[in-house]
């Protein structure tokens, strides 16, 4: 499975080859955006575009209502995963049981 960050191009740091500093959950990161530049949406007009990001590559562009319902989707896998992982280290010891 493959998972695409959201995040926001706050700036070019690289025209020729592609390269953004893009903020994702308030980390930045340097990526590649060749996959979202065209002719009619250069590198230079690609600040505050939220992008999906997967290993290094700005994947595709999408708009901010869709950046923010991923990433509450993502919130919610990672608590429901932490919710598991508990589960999962409780089902092998019962209470008084010897450690």
């Amino acid at each position: 499975m493959c998972l695409g960050i959201p995040g926001r191009i706050e700036k070019i740091d690289d025209v020729a080859r592609k390269l953004a500093t893009v903020d994702v959950g308030g980390v930045k990161r340097q990526v590649n955006i060749a996959c979202v530049v065209s002719d009619d949406h250069p590198v230079s007009s690609c600040v505050g575009d939220w992008v999906l990001i997967h290993v290094g590559f700005a994947m595709s562009r999408i708009d901010e209502a869709e950046a923010a319902e991923t990433l509450r989707i993502l919130t919610e896998l990672g608590e429901a995963q932490a919710e598991l992982d508990a589960m999962r280290l409780s089902a092998g010891t019962s209470v008084g049981a010897a450690p």
